[in-house]
């Protein structure tokens, strides 16, 4: 039974999805993304020179993250008290918002949980005038690991004011500093609403409580999407991804965007964590992904429009070396056959659209150009040319020349599979199918 509207529909939104996952692996490394801190903190030197002493500075630090680490250690005991020991109970939204931080964090079962300064920025003119020109802001990264999901620590960066009192240093202050940090900073999904936490298997997902019910449904989504990427992706993976389908538009500030129609939706994003992080930007290798599912489709996710995301995060700790049209080609092969695997559904509304629209038209393997000014034609000829060499080398041989790829770069190609990069363009467009 043939569905091609819905087929389009999911093409279109994953062609797009694909995008945002593929910005966030591969910007980083060779510039600073949009709202990153490299640019936040080109305007945000450090406290102005001649306030404090060398030695002076070195002890507020080693206080300050004294007190960090009894908040970290207070969580990890789930001890309230003396996580909330060291805000000031002066300043109720505070206090109501570190409350329900602690209530949200207690949920996803962290291994470790360390949080320390990182970098000072100028005083925040609000809080100065508020509570007079000693107040010290400073980043603060988070560096945790959840259960089962994360293989190493990974990083966030929160911006936090203190002030010193007669009975030592407290915290005043837990918004203000936002537009210095990175740009998922105090936008993970723990700093917004109450949360339901829920495990099935190695997924794990993020919801508003209100939706807990929610939670459950697209737990068995991404169970069978983690199902299907496994069934397609020769190489090992534990299918450990942690899913967020919350209400708001901003968690880890993901920007969605539509064309005309539904079908041009982003569907969910993938967005890749590494190893170690200075200042908001990614230092090292990546290690893991979230994905971030459009709140506008949350309540109506399939598997389809989750697999294509799944392969990004199977395929994400291997490098950054792939060129875009196998990143992207590869996640659509596996959102393919994965439709093509229920004897109800076929893609060969999308097959006939690719061979006779866009393969006329490809004169070389799609560049992250092709994808910015013809995402249509880059997305669907990348997706033929992971077939033909899916068909050439089996399923087995195309995870090796992937994970070449990702790792020494299409100088790999020709080793892998005797051909150039134009012989590859000229097969695949003679390539039935």
């Amino acid at each position: 039974m043939n569905h091609p509207k819905r087929l389009y529909a999911g093409v279109a939104a994953l062609a797009l999805v694909a995008s945002g996952a593929v910005l966030a692996v591969r910007v980083w490394p060779g510039g600073e993304a949009p709202g990153s801190s490299a640019v936040a903190a080109e305007a945000t030197p450090t406290t102005t020179p001649g306030q404090l002493s060398t030695s002076q500075e070195a002890a507020r630090k080693k206080a300050i993250d004294g007190l960090l680490a009894q908040r970290s250690a207070a969580l990890l005991k789930g001890d309230l008290k003396g996580f909330m020991a060291a805000v000031d109970p002066k300043q109720a939204a505070l206090v109501a918002r570190q409350r329900l931080l602690f209530t949200n964090l207690r949920k996803f079962g962290f291994t470790s949980l360390k949080y320390a300064t990182a970098d000072a920025f100028r005083p925040v003119p609000s809080l100065a005038e508020k509570f007079g020109s000693s107040t010290f802001s400073t980043r603060v990264m988070m560096s945790y690991q959840i259960r089962g999901l994360d293989p190493r620590p990974v990083h966030t960066d929160l911006g936090y004011t203190f002030m010193h009192r007669p009975a030592g240093w407290v915290l005043i202050d837990d918004t203000a500093a936002d537009e210095y940090l990175s740009g998922d900073g105090h936008h993970q999904p723990w700093d917004f609403t109450e949360i339901s936490v829920v495990r099935r298997g190695a997924v794990v997902v993020v919801v508003d409580k209100k939706e807990a019910g929610l939670g459950t449904k697209v737990a068995q989504v991404a169970e069978k999407a983690v199902k299907s990427v496994r069934k397609h992706w020769a190489r090992p993976w534990n299918g450990a991804v942690l899913v967020v389908a919350m209400p708001q538009g901003d968690v880890m500030s993901t920007l969605w965007t539509t064309g005309t129609g539904d079908g041009w939706t982003i569907a969910a994003k993938a967005v890749t964590l590494f190893e170690g992080e200075q200042l908001g930007r990614p230092v090292g290798r990546p290690i893991g992904s979230r994905i971030v599912v459009n709140p506008a489709l949350r309540k109506r996710l399939d598997k389809d429009l989750l697999v294509h995301e799944m392969t990004h995060v199977a395929t994400a700790t291997l490098g950054l070396k792939a060129p875009i049209w196998a990143v992207e080609g590869l996640a659509e092969y596996v959102r393919c056959r994965s439709i093509e695997d229920d004897p109800h559904w076929t893609v060969d509304p999308y097959r006939k659209q690719v061979k006779t629209k866009y393969l006329p038209k490809l004169k070389a393997l799609p560049s992250s150009a092709t994808f910015d000014t013809n995402a249509d034609l880059a997305y669907g000829s990348s997706w033929w040319i992971m077939e033909y060499l899916a068909d050439k080398l089996g399923e087995k041989k195309l995870a090796t020349l992937y994970t070449d790829l990702s790792q020494n770069g299409e100088s790999i190609l020709k080793k892998d599979t005797g051909l150039t990069t134009a012989q590859l363009v000229a097969q695949a467009k003679k390539f039935k199918g």
